[in-house]
């Protein structure tokens, strides 16, 4: 039988939307040169709610006004190429997004630097975690239930020893341990009451429900309170104020001005009602779901969470979960039952038609694996037979596949090789003429793209590796040129891991800001 050959495509830069309708291929030159796609003409006034430390409110506050005047960048050393176009100074968070954030109108909330010491000191890990995870998360939800101030976002500031010590793997070797009210070594819930959950045995079970990590638990804590919130590290915010026993700076970071293009960025996504940019030239009526799957940590029958990312042109983005359940089929993949894949899916189409009017015209199902036959029936069942249903198996690939430009360079980005109608390679990385520069510390790896089910048709497989590539454009947790994934693959661990938290709590659907 005779097989087709490979064809080799080139998918251009997807351009994105800013304001006054004008468009750019790069995020920071589009915000620096026209502003956030929705921005208006008077600039907006952000409520921000900061807790943290007397320090870690000063180095706050003293970022925020840094941040609101231009930063350059730092002065081109003799190692450095002749070009730096992968970097961009930094205009003001002002000027580049049309934001206001006044620290001296700050809603703050001062937490003792000793008692965070004292928290993270605990001897058993889990509960070091949960005592200072209540630190931070009280006052807010304090805040939440008697103040009348409505705040858009919390920043949570942390000092370093926060990072060092409320890890799952914190050895908190050098660190004197005192006790608390569980042992070492204790990991469950003991058959007795303690003090700790002054008669309720439910908080006890969620400390052990809970993976002891300092981030992922604030986001499950403040889900039920629907506050959308920022993590910083004081080593962040003011790197040069700390510094290793040689005098050498405790943290390597990225160039000021990149700092705060990230944190700006972020900011505006999570107060904002739109986000700063959007892809240009999507085609009307089309949706993208990301499949998330997270093994539930300790659980006794091996229960798996299961979750949806929508992501719409307009770049909405909405989590939905779905129910826990026994969807691992095998050591690396999972699959819905046929029921639990229609109550998914039916809720993505029924908040795209509140948001539109209408139904989609296509939906695209991203998932790190196959989609089984059950899944698939399931799926089809929540959607009207006028919509195009399209499954897509999305997977990053080892060192297999690669290709060089002149023998010896990295790839462009956008190459592409289609091996037949259903199956193709990507390089989401790679060389990039815009910023004469390839990111990255070895030849890159393409992305295996498989269009496996379609139910009226599938798109050309030159349409679907344009649509991942856009969808590598708009993370909007920083301010890069693009991602090696797409979006919809790109978070699906950072949602998985707030959702198999015992104290995640709040909406079966809410943005997906309240996770990152």
């Amino acid at each position: 039988m005779r097989r087709n050959k490979p064809k080799t495509h080139f998918i251009p830069e997807p351009l994105l939307a800013f304001g006054h309708g004008q468009q750019s291929d790069h995020p920071k030159d589009g915000l620096f040169l026209y502003g956030p796609e929705s921005g208006s003409r008077s600039p907006r006034d952000v409520t921000v709610g900061a807790v943290g430390t007397k320090k870690g409110l000063q180095y706050l506050r003293r970022w925020v006004i840094s941040a609101g005047a231009y930063i350059d960048l730092p002065p081109r050393k003799k190692t450095d190429k002749e070009h730096r176009l992968h970097l961009s100074a930094f205009p003001g968070i002002e000027e580049a997004f049309g934001i206001r954030l006044n620290p001296g109108e700050f809603i703050s909330k001062q937490i003792d630097g000793k008692a965070v010491d004292s928290a993270t000191r605990l001897l058993n890990i889990h509960e070091a975690v949960r005592r200072t995870v209540d630190l931070y998360v009280e006052p807010i939800r304090h805040h939440v239930e008697n103040e009348e101030a409505e705040v858009d976002v919390w920043i949570l500031v942390a000092p370093e020893i926060i990072f060092q010590r409320c890890r799952p793997l914190a050895k908190r070797s050098g660190v004197e341990l005192t006790p608390g009210e569980f042992e070492k070594k204790q990991t469950e819930p003991s058959a007795q009451m303690t003090l700790f959950n002054s008669g309720d045995r439910r908080l006890e079970e969620v400390i052990f429900r809970d993976v002891p990590n300092f981030h992922r638990q604030v986001k499950a804590r403040l889900l039920g309170l629907g506050e959308p919130s920022q993590v910083l590290r004081e080593t962040t915010l003011a790197p040069e104020e700390f510094s290793n026993s040689k005098g050498y700076p405790l943290r390597q970071i990225q160039p000021l001005a990149s700092v705060a293009w990230n944190i700006a960025t972020s900011l505006y996504y999570k107060t904002q009602a739109l986000p700063p940019w959007r892809l240009a030239n999507v085609r009307p009526g089309v949706c993208y779901i990301g499949l998330v799957f997270k093994s539930i940590p300790n659980d006794p029958k091996d229960l798996v969470c299961c979750a949806a990312q929508m992501f719409l042109n307009q770049g909405d983005a909405v989590v939905f979960r779905g129910a826990n359940g026994p969807w691992r089929t095998s050591k690396f993949e999972c699959h819905l039952s046929s029921n639990e894949a229609t109550n998914l899916v039916t809720q993505v189409v029924e908040t795209f038609q509140e948001k539109h009017g209408r139904l989609p015209n296509e939906l695209f199902i991203h998932g790190k694996a196959g989609f089984s036959d059950d899944e698939w029936e399931g799926f089809r069942a929540a959607v009207p037979p006028e919509v195009n249903l399209v499954a897509v198996k999305i997977q990053s690939t080892g060192g297999d596949a690669k290709l060089f430009r002149e023998g010896d360079y990295p790839v462009m980005r956008g190459t592409a090789i289609e091996l037949d109608r259903h199956n193709a390679l990507l390089w989401t990385t790679g060389y990039t003429p815009r910023i004469d520069s390839y990111i990255g510390p070895e030849t890159p790896n393409p992305l295996s793209i498989q269009i496996c089910r379609s139910t009226r048709g599938a798109p050309s497989m030159k349409q679907v590796l344009a649509d991942i590539m856009g969808l590598t454009k708009i993370n909007y947790n920083a301010c890069n040129y693009s991602d090696g994934l797409p979006v919809t693959i790109r978070f699906a661990d950072k949602v998985g891991d707030v959702l198999v938290m015992g104290s995640a709590a709040g909406s079966k659907r809410q943005p997906l800001k309240f996770y990152i």
